[in-house]
């Protein structure tokens, strides 16, 4: 038996949006590994604990306009889940998740428009 979906928005495996992040003492470019309306996946380069608040900078197209123009979305969230990913006994990078606690209601249509036009395309 599979196990229904808990998620309140469908997520998107995509690793082609570019992102920053930003923390006290973190500060790095990234990319996602997917994506929902209430939070991201990427991978960094450094540790950073749970629970951090950080400043995302998201890059979004926009689906809706006729120019595809890309957004700039600045979004606050918190690092909810972070874990180390070794290969041959090394720490090459870390998966991190951060969920968005002040997405605005444009700027959360802005993405769930995107992941639908994306899972439209499969």
């Amino acid at each position: 038996m599979v196990a229904a979906e808990r998620r309140s928005f469908p997520r998107l495996r995509d690793e082609g949006l570019s992102l920053k992040l930003k923390a006290d003492d973190f500060d790095a470019v990234t990319h996602t590994l997917d994506i929902s309306a209430s939070g991201i996946y990427c991978k960094i380069d450094k540790e950073i604990p749970l629970m951090s608040r950080v400043k995302v900078k998201l890059m979004v197209p926009d689906t809706v306009k006729q120019d595809k123009a890309v957004k700039e979305l600045d979004v606050d969230g918190v690092v909810v889940r972070e874990h180390p990913v070794i290969i041959d006994g090394v720490i090459k990078h870390y998966d991190a998740a951060i969920f968005f606690d002040s997405l605005s209601s444009k700027n959360r249509e802005l993405i769930q428009n995107y992941i639908s036009s994306k899972k439209k395309g499969e």
